[in-house]
């Protein structure tokens, strides 16, 4: 039954990436607007999420940004698709501007290792073939459940040349291995971590469950740590990669300032672009001891 899924899964995918540009992000968009209108359980994460971070929305404005979020979900994942499956030029095609890439060029130049560190705001997907295509690093990530999907994206992920590492032991000794022998590493910042592999710190106003595991490996300036986002242009034509260099404060050996530090840069970003982010994960399902669960 797994391999039936698997096989149907990868094929929708396929049957996506055939359709023009513009077609892909209406469809995204009409399966998002689908999901605001229908009951469902992404729905009601993201406005669980939406009304904690932003309190001060009236009724009106907390729907208007519910609904703009789950289209911008939708569209991610229709132009993910893409990226799963074409040639990653054909991707990188679509970034229209770069803001800060001499920042990257910076730190690859220091002779130290580079983390660079992203969030799920924009389109991740896209962002991976503009880094690797910057230099050769290992993307460390979650894999998904069905294996198909995992293979295509495996090799999908690695058409730069660069390599993969899976969120298990092996591949976070990979990753700190690589970054130790002054290599790069990509890092997505923001899923909850177990409790014993992060801190609470503030996020849009929220106490929030976040891995140590970036701000650790840059403790001391072991290493050198950049931003990178590809966020959808508003006139539907592709993206802007923007590039940041990592604030002082996460070089700190102090874990909790270094925690703080880079969820203040991407709390920056998402207040900037609250829409691209991927409100309907259950990014603060873990409480603080005394405080009820929101999901």
């Amino acid at each position: 039954m797994e391999k039936l899924k698997g096989a149907l899964v990868v094929g929708f995918l396929r049957l996506l990436a055939l359709l023009p540009w513009r077609a892909v992000q209406a469809l995204g968009g009409a399966i998002g607007w689908l999901m605001w209108k229908l009951p469902n359980g992404s729905r009601s994460v993201a406005s669980t999420n939406l009304r904690k971070c932003f309190p001060e929305l009236d009724a009106a404005a907390h729907q208007r940004l519910l609904r703009e979020t789950l289209q911008g979900i939708g569209k991610t994942l229709t132009e993910s698709a893409c990226a799963w499956v074409w040639p990653a030029h054909r991707s990188l095609a679509l970034v229209r501007e770069v803001e800060g890439l001499e920042v990257l060029q910076q730190a690859l130049a220091s002779g130290k290792g580079v983390v660079g560190i992203t969030s799920h705001l924009g389109n991740w997907e896209v962002l991976n073939h503009f880094y690797c295509a910057q230099c050769k690093p290992i993307i460390f990530y979650r894999p998904p459940k069905l294996k198909a999907v995992d293979e295509l994206l495996a090799r999908q992920r690695v058409q730069m040349g660069n390599r993969v590492a899976p969120s298990t032991k092996e591949g976070i000794l990979s990753v700190i291995k690589e970054v130790r022998r002054g290599g790069a590493v990509g890092i997505p910042a923001d899923p909850e971590p177990s409790l014993s592999s992060g801190v609470f710190v503030p996020f849009c106003g929220v106490p929030t469950l976040t891995s140590k595991f970036v701000p650790g490996m840059l403790a001391g300036g072991k290493a050198r740590g950049v931003f990178l986002h590809a966020l959808r242009l508003a006139d539907g034509s592709g993206y802007k990669v923007i590039l940041e260099a990592a604030p002082e404060g996460m070089y700190s050996e102090d874990v909790a300032e270094g925690v703080a530090a880079m969820s203040a840069v991407i709390e920056r970003y998402v207040r900037a672009y609250p829409s691209q982010y991927m409100w309907s994960m259950k990014r603060f399902k873990k409480r603080p001891d005394g405080e009820p669960k929101w999901y």
